[in-house]
């Protein structure tokens, strides 16, 4: 039985240590209160060590009354003894429940901002990570882990975590009181102990292994559930609701599974510490009756002793009851390690500095190679764009457009090469000074919950209000925003719903507007929009554009010829680079799409993109 769990007991012991380890800075910083509530939990120990012994009195005494023969010169009951031992029961009582509470209050507090800061440390780890890690990684499981798993762990640490911390003290100091009491009861005690903690190392491991199963299952259950709503639209227009409802309903059975698994088990290691502990009242009991018929301990020794052993019988029981809560804290402490240890993919160099003002926005790509996933994306590219350039990035999807602006931003690193802004490396410069020199439009514009003034104002959050106003009207927004019945005070649904696309891009090109970087990423800003839609948004654009460096990922002909310089992309390298208008003249690639799209026009009267 050892042999066969001791990995299991090794891996969670060594899981719980992690965790442990991992939260002490956390308590540092709470250490006045958490000290106060370890004084509070002292004194509540000493209490309850205190709290017998006028019992022992009383019934010593009034044993002696009844004719009992008892060693030492214990007196008869009297109305001023049992009025003082009465009195002493209550005062004792009464100060172990304010010991409790203070005790209960402190680590309450103490638990609560330790798990308010590591949420907060923990969402922002995870916004400095990759976009690739964001990418793989199911935003429904990593939303558990940043809230329910969390808050899981504050609940058990002050309703499991600090019952057993206290019991735990509890259990040594009536140890010790007990064994200077009457050894040879005290190793019966000890015995049972020993039992438990046997059965303990055995059960334990098996509920977190199970307790982990269920939140890993907790954890798809949420991202299918994020991503079945997200997508309702497409859900309910392929009539998929009863599809999806299986699926969901297959991933909630295996999680109802491991849930009633791991209960199984803490419910019978609950059930056999109840079975140890019977055993150690009805040794005790019966040796210890024999020793008070052989007048070698008296009845009030006998009943101090059992009430000793009640209160240190208590940690067995609670360490088997909270077992299930612990194993599932422990399961959900792996997890928020587990994000926590993934480190971000890009971060500042030790020499990292701040872009120098004014950035002009020239751009360097020399022999970049790039990579997704362990494929290559970018093959040796060589380009160089002038500040102020107006330059457009074509070619077939999966060419490397997209990989060539995140480039810029730095949402990913080139595996070889380098890539300068103003002829210093990308990665000679912090962070959140080269992504401010950057404004980014994307295909789906993204718009957060909140009112339009405040989604302007992520492009820069020291705006005022008549800046915002200001961006609004030159992103031709600010018509159809005053005619909402809240003008810019409208809060908007979830990613910006309850607009239309094309309001949608153009708040999106208020807020670039307001960022007032020098150079600016349009990916793909008239997709799916209609001609009249997209019109709008490409004289918007016009207004934010002028006088930056400009990146413009398109299929969209049209919005291409506006840029003076095409760049053709192509399995990763650049095929065609040059003027637009030298390009359109030419027998390229450019040209002959020129050419493809005017017979298209004159043919049917559309677009190809």
């Amino acid at each position: 039985m050892t042999s066969a769990t001791g990995p299991e007991a090794y891996a969670f012991a060594s899981s719980l240590g992690r965790m442990v380890r991992h939260m002490l800075p956390y308590l540092r910083q709470q250490k006045k209160l958490a000290a106060g509530g370890v004084l509070a939990m002292l004194t509540e120990v000493v209490l309850r060590v205190a709290e017998p012994w006028p019992v022992k009195y009383v019934i010593d005494a009034l044993s002696v009354s009844l004719g009992a023969r008892l060693d030492g010169d214990m007196a008869p009951a009297t109305l001023w003894l049992l009025l003082v031992c009465g009195g002493c029961a209550l005062a004792l009582a009464m100060l172990r429940a304010m010991a409790s509470f203070l005790t209960t209050l402190a680590f309450a507090l103490t638990g609560s901002r330790i798990a308010t800061r590591l949420r907060a440390d923990l969402y922002q780890h995870v916004q400095r990570l990759s976009i690739q890690y964001h990418r793989t990684t199911p935003q429904g499981d990593l939303v558990q882990r940043l809230v329910a798993d969390i808050g899981r762990l504050q609940e058990v640490a002050v309703t499991a975590g600090l019952p057993l911390m206290g019991n735990m003290l509890t259990l040594v100091a009536m140890s010790g009181v007990m064994l200077w009491l009457n050894p040879p009861l005290t190793l019966c005690v000890l015995g049972c102990a020993a039992a438990f903690v046997l059965a303990t190392r055995y059960s334990a491991p098996k509920i977190t292994a199970a307790a982990r199963k269920t939140r890993k299952q907790e954890g798809a259950l949420a991202s299918l559930a994020h991503e079945t709503l997200g997508a309702i639209a497409v859900v309910q227009a392929y009539g998929l609701e009863s599809a999806f409802s299986r699926r969901f309903a297959g991933a909630n059975q295996k999680s109802l599974t491991e849930g009633v698994r791991a209960r199984r088990l803490a419910a019978a290691l609950e059930r056999a510490t109840d079975v140890l502990v019977a055993l150690a009242v009805g040794a005790v009991l019966f040796f210890g009756g024999l020793q008070v018929l052989r007048s070698e301990m008296t009845p009030g020794d006998l009943v101090l002793f059992l009430t000793y052993m009640k209160t240190t019988m208590k940690p067995l029981r609670d360490v088997a009851k909270y077992s299930g809560r612990i194993a599932r804290a422990a399961a959900s402490g792996e997890r928020v390690m587990q994000v926590l240890r993934q480190q971000p993919a890009i971060s500042d160099a030790a020499d990292a500095r701040p872009c120098s003002e004014p950035v002009r926005g020239e751009l360097h790509f020399d022999h970049v190679w790039s990579d997704y996933g362990g494929a290559p994306v970018l093959k040796g590219v060589e380009l160089h764009i002038r500040a102020g350039e107006h330059v457009a990035l074509v070619g077939a999807s999966g060419a490397g457009k997209s990989s060539l602006a995140a480039l810029v931003m730095r949402l990913q690193d080139p595996a070889r090469g380098e890539v300068r802004l103003d002829g210093r490396p990308l990665r000679g410069l912090m962070l959140a000074s080269l992504r401010a020199q950057v404004a980014v439009v994307h295909q789906e514009p993204v718009l957060f919950a909140m009112s339009i003034r405040d989604n302007i104002r992520m492009g820069n959050l020291a705006a005022d209000d008549a800046a915002i106003v200001a961006a609004a009207r030159q992103a031709d927004a600010l018509a159809f925003i005053q005619a909402l019945p809240a003008g810019f005070d409208t809060v908007l649904g979830e990613r910006g719903e309850t607009l239309s696309g094309g309001q949608r891009q153009r708040i999106a090109i208020a807020r670039a507007l307001l960022r007032d970087a020098a150079v600016v990423v349009l990916d793909e800003v008239t997709s799916g929009l209609d001609s009249r839609a997209a019109q709008a948004v490409l004289n918007s654009l016009d207004r934010l554009i002028c006088a930056r460096t400009t990146l413009v990922i398109t299929h969209d002909f049209d919005v291409a010829m506006r840029c003076e310089r095409i760049i053709w992309l192509e399995d990763g390298r650049v095929v065609e680079s040059g003027p637009r208008d030298a390009l359109l003249a030419g027998d390229g690639r450019f040209a002959r799409w020129g050419a493809e799209r005017a017979r298209s026009h004159s043919q049917h009267g559309g677009e190809i993109g």
